[in-house]
């Protein structure tokens, strides 16, 4: 190979070439990284400084591994709703789909009210209330959630550089202690509350409805053969390190301006950007919130694209390939989760306690399921030929199972109880 060859396969794709290759971890990324996401994430700089940010890395590291599994299977075998249908059976397969679209719903629920809230904060908006603007956010979700698969990849992939940049932007003027960021990259005096956050970082990053929708969507980006695999992991590797910058950013941010400020803990996911404007400047608290709200509605659509996916692939038939189905399951899915003004109301739930709560519930309910069920598809003979995890990969599937185990153990009856009482 020639010097100009080489040079020439090493060049930065153009933007049309990026997206022909590239753009589905960022899809994946963009459903993990909503409210709870900034919540959790300035909770941690918050409370103990820079200390977490390997927690930031072991979930990235993790987020990349399973959703690696989840391609995998996509390629070598079929989606993991498929395979569902074939292990359970259609009747079963269905219940379990539907089980698990319920958290999709209460997911888009908290996503929903996080933008009507953000948006009234940042507009000073607090004479109309938040509850219309959730509705309509469910309305644009809709109407974007049903366009082309490239053209909403497109949307989100723009909205994830945007939020990359927004964050390191604002972690840049915090002026942080560049000494104690590098020694937060190494695990030092845990403690049961720094390994609860932890938790909820890993907990946030395998999101569970994206090992169907990578597992599904690997067909969209043409990857049909092992050929394709080196492509899906660059993929992986591009959307997973811009997501955790991004969280390294919030958390950063967090500790460098809000922890010295006095803060010990946050009231709400919009606190850091009230603090950020006492100390950097307004334009700081706009940046910040404006980053939440995109975070936010970014979420909804593959969040609602799984249950759209995951329930015609266990029916199976003519109904596993249908867009009527999958649009109309999407648009009924989304619309469920706009109703987070009739929750409040009647629930007593308030916009944070739905923030809190209904990932909670995902992460007790949805994830050991799933986790197990990809645990199961990719060491299945059957489905993955002799493409089969090998005893590494399964070491860390067996960690995820782990991690979604001790989550539904440990605070399972306190997060239904919570939702179905009043909040916490």
């Amino acid at each position: 190979m020639s010097v100009r060859q080489a040079i020439d396969g090493a060049s930065i794709p153009s933007v049309s070439e990026f997206f022909e290759r590239y753009g589905l971890a960022l899809v994946m990324v963009a459903s993990y990284f909503g409210s709870g996401s900034v919540f959790i994430a300035s909770s941690a700089g918050v409370r103990f400084g820079y200390a977490l940010l390997w927690a930031v890395v072991g979930a990235v590291l993790l987020g990349f591994v399973a959703q690696d599994m989840s391609a995998r299977l996509g390629i070598h075998g079929d989606s993991l709703g498929a395979f569902a249908r074939e292990k359970l059976g259609s009747t079963l397969a269905t219940v379990v789909m539907v089980l698990l679209s319920i958290g999709c719903v209460a997911w888009t629920l908290e996503l929903t009210a996080a933008v009507g809230k953000g948006i009234v904060v940042l507009l000073d908006l607090q004479a109309i209330g938040w509850m219309p603007f959730a509705y309509l956010t469910g309305l644009l979700a809709i109407v974007i959630g049903v366009l082309s698969y490239d053209a909403v990849e497109k949307i989100m992939v723009a909205m994830m550089f945007a939020l990359l940049l927004t964050y390191v932007v604002v972690a840049g003027a915090s002026s942080p202690d560049l000494t104690a960021v590098v020694a937060g990259f190494a695990p030092t005096g845990l403690s049961p509350s720094s390994m609860a956050l932890t938790v909820s970082i890993l907990g946030t990053t395998a999101l569970w409805p994206n090992f169907f929708l990578e597992s599904r969507l690997v067909e969209e980006k043409g990857w049909t053969d092992r050929s394709d695999i080196p492509t899906m992991r660059r993929d992986l590797a591009i959307g997973y390190t811009i997501g955790g910058i991004t969280t390294i950013a919030i958390v950063i941010a967090a500790a460098a301006v809000l922890r010295p400020a006095g803060y010990e803990q946050l009231e709400t996911f919009l606190t850091p950007g009230k603090a950020l404007a006492s100390v950097l400047g307004e334009w700081a608290m706009v940046v910040f919130l404006a980053g939440t709200l995109a975070a936010a509605f970014n979420s909804i659509i593959p969040i609602m694209w799984a249950p759209a996916y995951m329930i015609p692939e266990a029916v199976g038939g003519e109904v596993a390939d249908s867009t009527r189905v999958f649009k109309a399951i999407y648009v009924g899915g989304v619309a469920l989760g706009s109703l987070s003004p009739l929750v409040h109301q009647y629930l007593g739930l308030s916009v944070i306690d739905m923030i809190i709560l209904f990932p909670a519930y995902n992460g007790v309910v949805g994830l050991p399921i799933t986790a197990v069920l990809l645990f199961w598809a990719v060491n299945d003979s059957d489905m993955m030929g002799a493409y089969t995890n090998g005893w590494k990969l399964n070491v860390i599937n067996s960690a995820l199972i782990l991690l979604a185990i001790y989550s539904a153990w440990s605070a399972g009856q306190f997060v239904i109880n919570a939702i179905f009482t009043g909040g916490l």
